[in-house]
Formats: structure tokens, sequence, C-alpha cells
């Protein structure tokens, strides 16, 4: 792909400048480039929310979510990733983030890794990676050959695929069945695709995520209802919530958690309905997980 045609890498005019700038000046002209991200991404609304229904369709029949990228890319896709089973309770396989270089990748660059086109096919056959998946492939640039090479074998063997860019008309766009491109135009210090790039495409896997997640009823009304309790923070969090939800007191929230081993869905449903936690875990298992739907059927 000829690189005139990539946002990411053209200079930036607004920014020519910016090494003479006060520091106020500097700060403020940054603040002005990163306000241009999320129109970016709402222009690609529509993309984002096709892909979200594929990925909850895939998870919902029992297939994972898979991340992969490089660099900047790769480090958001573990990111996002790794954040899915505190916030939502999910076994650590559901979401899996892959980044050109392994483990180490994460915290120091390794050179050339993003350049072998055979690694991101090993990297997917090292997990098993099959049809009932769905590969979403992070590029910035679109065209990063540990990518595309995932993709490629992602389509051979009839998964879903999902591109993530700021490049439309790349190769990633191009291999991708469903393309999420948005442009957030040259970046402030040229090529650093880490900035207005890099926070694009957070947005985005912060909304595939999270858009998948509320169509699998991991969300109830606006309240995170499958938290893992974890830690102090997040046992408070599930008494709040179910404090919040189910319209009781502190004391009323804590003895119905303690009752069903902490999980906010069934202490909501258990005190909204009146029943036990059986009997609350059974209508939620009717309705797929959804507390809105278990408290219908229940009523």
């Amino acid at each position: 792909m000829d690189r005139k045609l990539c946002k990411t890498e053209e200079q930036n005019e607004r920014t020519g400048n910016i090494d003479e700038l006060s520091t106020i000046d500097m700060i403020r002209l940054i603040n002005d480039e990163d306000k241009k991200v999320a129109f970016a991404v709402e222009r690609e609304a529509e993309h984002i929310a096709a892909a979200v229904d594929v990925i909850a369709a895939q998870l919902r029949a029992g297939g994972r979510l898979i991340y992969c990228g490089c660099g900047t890319s790769g480090r958001l896709g573990v990111l996002d990733a790794v954040e899915c089973p505190p916030t939502y309770s999910t076994d650590p396989d559901m979401v899996v983030g892959l980044i050109a270089g392994g483990y180490d990748a994460m915290f120091r660059a390794v050179e050339g890794a993003e350049d072998d086109r055979t690694l991101g096919e090993k990297d997917l056959r090292d997990i098993r990676f099959s049809r009932e998946d769905v590969l979403v492939g992070i590029a910035a640039s679109g065209r990063t050959p540990y990518v595309l090479g995932a993709m490629d074998y992602a389509r051979s063997l009839g998964a879903p695929i999902i591109g993530v860019t700021c490049c439309p008309g790349s190769p990633v766009t191009e291999a991708a069945e469903i393309a999420i491109a948005p442009v957030p135009g040259p970046e402030v210090v040229t090529g650093s695709t880490r900035m207005k790039s890099g926070t694009a495409q957070k947005m985005v896997l912060n909304m595939l995520s999270t858009g998948a997640m509320i169509k699998l009823g991991k969300v109830y009304g606006n309240l995170m209802v499958d938290v893992k309790p974890s830690n102090e923070k997040l046992v408070d969090r599930c008494r709040r919530i179910v404090c919040t939800a189910a319209e009781v007191d502190e004391d009323a929230a804590r003895e119905a958690l303690e009752q069903c081993g902490y999980r906010p869905k069934t202490a909501i449903v258990m005190l909204r309905l009146g029943v036990d936690a059986e009997t609350a875990r059974e209508a939620l298992e009717r309705a797929e997980g959804r507390v809105a739907a278990a408290l219908e059927g229940g009523s």
C-alpha cells in the first residue's frame, strides 16, 4: 500500500512548530488534536455495532474473542483482554490478547517480530484458534505482516475476522469481514501512532468488549453486575451495586451476597423477587444470565 494513503504517516501541518511553543501551548495543541479522535471513532459506529453483534454471538456459542496486534496495537489488545475477568467475571481464556514477540513484548520492543507473517499463524495455532472464535486484527498502519498472517489463518478456518486500523483501504481492511477504520488524522509527532491512533484503537476495543458483555447480560442498567470480588475495593463495589439495583440497605445486600457466594446478579434477583439463592440462580439460567429478563420472568 502507498504510504501517502495513510494519514497516520503524514506530517501534521498544525504541529509543525510544536518544539518552539511554550509548555502550556504545546499541551493545548496536543489536547486539540486529541479532540478529533472521538469524532473519528463516531464515524465508524455502524461497523463497530456490527462487530459487537458478531463477537457476542461467537462468545454466546462458546467461542473466544482473540485480539492480535504488534507494539502499541498489541498492547492495547492485551490490556482490554486482561480487564475482562475482574470486570465481568469472564474466564481468562474467553478474551485473549496476542502480541507479536509474546509476553516480553508487552514491556520491551521485540525487533522484527511484527514483520514475520508466519508468526501470526503460529500464535493462533498455539492457542488452538478455531472457527468458533472471532479474531480482531489491530494495526494502526493497516499493513503489519504479523496481523495479516493471523487474519489469513483465521480466514482459512472460516472464523469471523474483524479489522481495526486507522488506514481505510489498507490490507487489514481488505482482509477483514468487518473493517473498523477511524481516521483521527496525522499525529502530533509524525508517525507516533501511540498517540491519536492508539487512543482511537483503545476506544474501539473498549466498545467491542463492553458492547459484547452487555449483550451477554453482564450489565444490568449500567451496573457491572458480574463483577468479580477479587479485592476489597471490588467487594465493596458488589455491595453498592446490589444496594442500588435491589433498593436495599447495605446490611441486606451483604446478607444476600454472603448467601450466594458474592454474586451480585444472584443477590439482586434474590432480593427483588424474595427468593433463595438457588431459585435466583435458576431464574438467571432460564434468562440466559440477564437480570432484567430473570426479574420479568420471576414476577
